[in-house]
């Protein structure tokens, strides 16, 4: 049984459609990276697991139950969300800001989490600092600190890689990779494909609500997928850490609206 997954979700955002018919899970000890051009759907997938986002049709389901059969404190219990915000409204200091992602310890334990996640994330010495004295990507780690303090067998991170300088977003990808291989489940979105076919197990490709690939990096994110769903004229290159990506712009070529590569950067 996975630890968490959509079966057949259907979402509406207004009038317009976000999921459409999505399967999507996550087993446990697995890191799997949802990926796909804006407004395809990361963000409401992430969002209909955490039980943010009612579904119209289909299921969502953390440990097996479904989600929306589960009060707050159930979900929360469940799965620990890392939201694409960032803002925070108080100049609390970061070691009290990561405890908040352990409602459940004492004051003390809670602490204790909350200072053992910021040093697993880099953030040790911003324990005592207040939040609104930092950088962006200062703030991010904190945040990511909260998330991981939770303890609970599901992750989910949305873009938590966004605005972060390169050696910042290997260690995040890093650490996410290592909580998936102590056990957790963790679905991460992710713009960067260099990035998630590096760290992820399984990668989900989604366009304009729906799946089109879902598999093994390099099964998944083939130069026939990232030139159709992301416009790109694309091939991997093995590196010394792991596949890179060398891609170019399609351009507008014919009058029809057939794509013409322009040269891979």
């Amino acid at each position: 049984m996975s630890a968490m997954g959509l079966t057949g979700a259907t979402a509406m955002l207004g009038a317009r459609t976000v999921l459409d018919g999505v399967d999507l899970s996550v087993a446990a000890g697995e890191l799997v990276a949802v990926v796909g051009p804006n407004g395809a759907g990361k963000s409401s997938a992430i969002r209909a697991l955490a039980g943010l986002l009612p579904l119209t049709a289909g299921r969502a389901r953390l440990n097996g139950d479904d989600v929306a059969g589960l009060s707050p404190r159930e979900r929360a219990a469940r799965a620990a969300y890392l939201p694409q915000e960032r803002r925070i409204a108080w100049n609390l200091p970061a070691v009290e800001v990561a405890a908040l992602g352990a409602p459940f310890l004492n004051g003390v334990d809670a602490l204790t989490a909350a200072r053992a996640a910021l040093d697993e994330v880099e953030a040790g010495h911003l324990a005592d600092r207040g939040v609104a004295e930092m950088s962006g990507g200062e703030r991010a780690r904190v945040l990511l600190a909260r998330a991981l303090a939770t303890g609970a067998q599901a992750l989910l991170a949305d873009e938590p890689t966004a605005g972060l300088d390169p050696e910042a977003q290997l260690m995040v990808l890093d650490r996410l990779k290592g909580r998936a291989r102590t056990g957790q489940a963790v679905l991460v979105s992710l713009h960067d494909l260099a990035l998630a076919a590096r760290f992820a197990d399984r990668v989900v490709v989604l366009e304009r609500g729906r799946v089109v690939a879902n598999g093994a990096p390099m099964t998944a994110l083939t130069p026939a997928v990232m030139a159709n769903t992301f416009g790109l004229t694309a091939r991997w290159v093995e590196g010394p850490d792991g596949p890179l990506l060398s891609s170019g712009r399609y351009s507008a070529g014919s009058p029809s609206g057939a794509r013409t590569p322009s040269a891979p950067a």
